[in-house]
């Protein structure tokens, strides 16, 4: 999300940092160049206008001319705007503040996501915050749309209400708020028909669905990749019903990002969730502040912590630890931290997470750093035995014959990730012998920018 906006903000401020004193002009060329990549990025005609004009108001001054590092002010100036474009500090949590069963109605064009952001939200709910969930399908038009619910009901252990033939949407939903009190669930999420395209059916009916059920909150869920599309969708549902949240679907394929730039300044209700894969996990908070950085190259780490807390499991970890303070390390682990590190988004998605990772794209792509090398060196443990994972000194030619050709890679590749490991495993026992503090100067074991590993691609990193 946001690679090519990013990378172009990335260049110009770059330039503009390097000096050590600004002239007006400076400011005023840099801030054209910020509304090029703004409208690059499909971000609508007057958000930028308003952007720009707000920023150089305050940008083209002395306050900041005579800063001591006027160049990282105007960064200010703009990741400040951007986070107030974005929603400032709008809370973006789903709010659940009624009595029980609060009642979701999630709405939006067909096609768009909605069924299976449902399905996320619900299974989020009930995992994260461990809530009692009912979801129902009101999609009485869209063939098999109602089956569709049940089965990813069933992938995500979230109850879903049974399915009566012919049963129109104002009634389902009765009956869903009638079956959640009666099983004391703590939501209600109602999934609303879509249509191709907006239009006076699908309004009426969503009304009347309303009324009804009387939704705490109403969440449009709109597909990123239809850029100002979905931002005309979004004024039109708003100006109809009334929405209270907007969830944005692809934004792992989306790399202007104009629609969640131009949403809430155009129809002022926040962007609450973002969805940023297919998998039933892949949904995410949309906090103004944390996207701002992202966009900026300043990296987002409370929510790359956070996503490690919800992924990793404490008993993993305590073994993982008890086996790293004694030194050791074996393949095993390794293709545990390669399982952990694609389940919290793979390479991809937490170098995009890291301040000034940005920067190290081109480093990565010539030593071919990317989640397919994840998947390579996955395969070549896979391919291996207990035994050989465990002690890979018995790994000889042959072994490592059988292991490519069982992986599907070469023996020059099974080669490299041994020597890899054994580099691994050679500092874990040397920071096991400085105890904590050798621990804290030794990092994580893939080594990052600077760190034991030599920065990408050097000792201590399994991909380069």
């Amino acid at each position: 999300m946001f690679e090519s906006l990013s990378d172009r903000l990335s260049d110009v401020f770059g330039r503009l940092t390097k000096r050590g004193a600004l002239t007006d002009s400076d400011v005023v060329e840099a801030l054209r160049e910020v509304r090029l990549a703004l409208l690059d990025a499909d971000v609508a005609l007057p958000v930028v206008k308003d952007f720009v004009a707000a920023v150089k108001d305050k940008a083209v001054g002395q306050d900041v001319l005579r800063s001591v590092t006027p160049g990282q002010m105007v960064v200010k100036l703009v990741h400040d705007h951007l986070i107030a474009v974005l929603g400032g500090d709008a809370d973006p949590e789903i709010d659940l503040n009624a009595p029980a069963p609060v009642a979701l109605m999630m709405v939006g064009l067909q096609g768009s996501g909605k069924t299976t952001t449902t399905a996320k939200l619900a299974q989020r709910l009930t995992r994260r915050d461990r809530k009692k969930v009912l979801m129902a399908s009101l999609d009485t038009r869209r063939p098999a749309a109602q089956e569709q619910l049940k089965v990813l009901g069933e992938q995500a252990g979230v109850a879903t209400l049974p399915i009566i033939a012919g049963q129109q949407p104002v009634a389902i939903a009765a009956r869903a708020l009638q079956a959640a009190r009666l099983g004391g669930y703590d939501v209600v999420l109602l999934d609303s028909a879509g249509r191709l395209h907006v239009d006076e059916a699908l309004m009426a009916e969503i009304d009347a669905v309303k009324r009804v059920a009387g939704p705490h909150e109403t969440i449009l869920v709109a597909d990123s990749l239809t850029g100002q599309d979905a931002v005309t969708v979004a004024r039109q549902f708003h100006e109809r019903i009334g929405l209270t949240a907007i969830a944005l679907t692809r934004i792992d394929g989306d790399g202007r990002g104009g629609a969640a730039l131009s949403m809430r300044a155009v129809t002022g209700v926040p962007i609450k969730l973002m969805g940023t894969g297919e998998q039933l996990d892949k949904l995410e908070s949309f906090h103004a502040d944390r996207i701002a950085s992202r966009i900026l190259g300043m990296g987002d780490i409370v929510s790359l912590v956070e996503r490690a807390a919800e992924t990793i499991e404490a008993d993993d970890a305590e073994r993982m630890a008890k086996k790293l303070a004694k030194g050791k390390f074996d393949l095993e682990d390794l293709a545990q931290q390669l399982k952990q590190m694609r389940k919290m988004g793979g390479l991809e998605g937490l170098m995009a997470m890291l301040p000034g990772v940005a920067k190290a794209k081109d480093q990565m792509a010539k030593a071919n750093l990317n989640d397919k090398a994840i998947k390579r060196q996955e395969a070549i443990i896979s391919s291996m035995t207990p035994l050989e994972r465990g002690n890979p000194q018995i790994i000889h030619a042959k072994r490592k014959l059988r292991i490519a050709g069982g992986s599907g890679t070469s023996v020059q590749e099974v080669n490299k990730l041994l020597k890899q490991h054994q580099q691994m495993a050679d500092m874990m026992k040397r920071m096991a012998k400085l105890g904590k503090k050798g621990m804290m100067r030794g990092g994580f074991p893939f080594g990052g920018p600077g760190g034991p590993g030599g920065g990408f691609g050097g000792p201590g990193n399994p991909f380069g």
